[in-house]
């Protein structure tokens, strides 16, 4: 057979299987079209029954009486609307995939998806009347429609729920399953399919795959291999064969040509690496399903509040220490010829650059010179200290003294390169000494202050600077950041900077 007619035999069974033309609890297009009818009935249902609330109709008047009583001017554009609203639910409930298979879900997660279909259409309902400044027609009808909507749809679903639980008891719709491969995954699906008297299917064995021939043979529940499969399948009239081994291209075009030959569906199970993958959901990158092994714990509401706590107490240093910042710039100024403020680029969260302010502390040229006060340094491997480093102005060593240099970062804090409590942020120069076990202290954003500075500030071990990093990032919290800043405060009026 030519390459082309493999592929569009291929593509016809994978098309069959996915359809489900065929499945009597995954629903046929033809019980999809009810389902979508009895909703635009409900919903049409519901309109009726609200407006006769509403007007307080009397069921037994004649027609002309009912007509006049609930004229009203909007009632035209109001039955325009409802039509959208029919057809929007509809539409809606088929983007929360309320008409397609919804086997495995609990009927709460069913019911959820349907408030919410229902919810968002009834929120669509009532922007429409806003944006046309629909005064005249009633809001009482607009609500209550969207409510007994949502009860009747919800009703209607559970409704059918237990009718198919009940024709499952009888037996009534269940489908034949047969499992190729005896490995983790299949062992899981038969325990699955076993144990969930609603799941629709009824196991008959497992189909020893190539590779477990051997091991096939002996294990129990084992009806045939991959060359007697359909045989069997045919002789116990078996409806889906789910694969969960790996099976050679080749062979698996052809097993799909015979299930399209004689009506079985198959299902694929991806290979699922000793059962890593159990419980683990489907995501789709484009196109492409991914399954997600091991996620880090982002903790996204600490992560929030971090921030909103950076920038409140930011703002409000800011504010009340500008008069002191105004007088600190006043006597840099008059101390030495230089800027005001000391700009040096440095490595963030991730390793993004940006560029940290300090008041400056030292002479112009310092930069310079630290290449030849090198052999003065009185720390180990990559920081760089000295007690009595000429170029620290008089002005300077008082700032360094109360951390007062480094008021200006809270404006660093404010951009969000920085945080109030975390590693400090080094340079390049320092970075490019990093083993790579170092670069972890990067995973988190850089901070003023962190727990080297107040736990550790005069250690001259490198190692020491690393690991309280490290260890800030494995335990934080936002209580560890609070006693952080309270220890900070202690630190910075007793005057420990140098």
């Amino acid at each position: 057979m030519a390459s082309s007619e493999m592929w569009t035999t291929a593509q016809a069974a994978a098309e069959r299987s996915q359809s489900g033309t065929s499945h009597p609890i995954f629903g046929s297009r033809d019980v999809v079209k009810s389902w979508m009818v009895w909703d635009a009935l409900i919903a049409i249902g519901a309109a009726i029954l609200a407006t006769i609330i509403r007007f307080h109709v009397d069921l037994k008047a004649n027609p002309e009486d009912i007509l006049r009583k609930t004229h009203f001017p909007g009632n035209t554009l109001l039955l325009a609307i409802l039509a959208g609203f029919v057809l929007v639910l509809v539409i809606t409930c088929r983007r929360f995939h309320l008409y397609g298979p919804r086997l495995n879900d609990s009927f709460l997660n069913e019911l959820i998806a349907t408030v919410q279909a229902c919810v968002i259409s009834g929120l669509l309902l009532t922007g429409s009347l806003y944006i046309l400044r629909a005064t005249e027609v009633p809001r009482g009808i607009v609500f209550l429609t969207v409510a007994m909507v949502t009860a009747g749809v919800s009703l209607r679903r559970a409704v059918f729920r237990m009718h198919r639980y009940h024709r499952l008891e009888r037996g009534i719709g269940t489908r034949n399953l047969l499992i190729v491969g005896t490995g983790p995954e299949a062992q899981h699906l038969r325990h699955y399919v076993e144990t969930s008297p609603y799941c629709g299917f009824a196991f008959k064995g497992f189909i020893a795959a190539a590779d477990e021939c051997d091991l096939g043979s002996g294990h129990p529940n084992v009806v045939g291999n991959l060359e007697t499969m359909f045989d069997y399948a045919r002789q116990y009239f078996i409806d889906e064969i789910f694969i969960t081994s790996r099976i050679d291209p080749t062979q698996m075009r052809e097993m799909l040509y015979q299930a399209h030959d004689i009506g079985i569906d198959l299902r694929l199970i991806p290979e699922q690496f000793g059962g890593l993958t159990f419980n683990s959901s489907i995501e789709y990158i484009g196109n492409c399903p991914s399954i997600p092994l091991h996620r880090s714990d982002l903790r996204e509401f600490e992560q929030t509040l971090k921030r909103g706590v950076d920038i409140l107490l930011s703002a409000l240093v800011l504010i009340l220490l500008l008069p002191v910042m105004t007088a600190i710039a006043i006597l840099i100024k008059l101390d030495t010829p230089g800027p005001v403020f000391y700009l040096s680029e440095r490595l963030g969260k991730k390793g993004r650059t940006f560029t940290c302010i300090k008041f400056r502390s030292m002479v112009s040229d310092a930069d310079a010179r630290r290449l030849e006060l090198t052999k003065h340094n009185e720390r180990d491997g990559v920081l760089f200290k000295m007690a009595n480093d000429p170029r620290i102005t008089k002005v300077g060593r008082f700032l360094r003294k109360y951390s007062l240099d480094e008021l200006p970062q809270f404006f660093n804090v404010l951009k969000g390169e920085m945080s109030i409590v975390g590693p400090r942020p080094p340079m390049g120069c320092e970075v490019r000494q990093y083993k790579l076990h170092h670069l972890r202290r990067l995973n988190a954003t850089p901070g003023i202050t962190g727990l080297w500075q107040v736990q550790a500030r005069r250690d001259p071990s490198f190692d020491s600077y690393i690991s309280l990093d490290l260890a800030y990032i494995e335990n934080w919290s936002i209580w560890l950041d609070v006693k952080i800043i309270l220890r900070t405060v202690v630190v910075v009026l007793a005057g420990t900077g140098c």
